[in-house]
């Protein structure tokens, strides 16, 4: 939603690793084993995989990162990576949650198969059980969404990704947004906040 507002690309990690598993790459076959438990794939992986989307031509007007970055690490590595292009990052968006509804709101989700959209069992169901809405394609949980993987990523974040908001804060760039409630209502904080 947000970036058809925006008008650039967005940009989700887990889109890139989920499609270089699909197509059996040597990025994909080394980062599903750490997706499948929880983990954060490691930098280097990841990094490679973003700057190599960012590269493509869909990009020049900009793009909206999901996923990424997830630590200082790749933060600086991105961070190094536009500033080559002449570019940088505009704003940092921190979408505050209540952990435990994360872990409610992550062992709900349900993706599709085909389209990789994403619904929630319990705050935005697909119409028709089972199927999704844009292309009618078979949902699923993936096998990192369960209760007990999910308080492991977690955990993770604690550790890796929460320091970004001192980082961004300190660069000026952070956007913090109240992320309760539905969708919809998060993204027009977010696109309010960004004016």
């Amino acid at each position: 939603m947000l970036a058809g507002k925006l008008k650039v690309v967005p940009i989700a990690s887990g889109d890139l690793f989920r499609q270089a598993l699909e197509n059996e790459t040597e990025l994909g076959k080394k980062a599903k084993a750490y997706m499948n438990k929880g983990r954060l794939v490691p930098d280097e992986i990841t990094i490679a995989m973003v700057l190599e989307r960012l590269a493509a031509p869909d990009t020049v007007k900009g793009a909206i990162f999901d996923g990424f970055p997830r630590n200082i690490r790749q933060a600086g590595a991105l961070d190094k990576a536009l500033a080559v292009q002449g570019k940088t990052v505009a704003k940092a968006i921190y979408i505050k949650v209540p952990e435990a509804e994360v872990v409610r709101r992550m062992a709900g989700r349900l993706v599709c198969r085909d389209c990789q959209a994403s619904y929630s069992e319990t705050d935005s169901p697909p119409k028709q059980k089972g199927l999704c809405d844009r292309c009618g394609g078979e949902l699923y949980q993936r096998a990192d969404d369960n209760a007990a993987t999910v308080q492991k990523r977690l955990e993770v974040y604690f550790k890796e990704t929460e320091p970004l908001i001192g980082y961004y804060k300190k660069a000026g760039k952070l956007v913090e947004v109240d992320g309760e409630g539905g969708t919809a209502a998060v993204n027009r904080r977010i696109l309010a906040a960004l004016k």
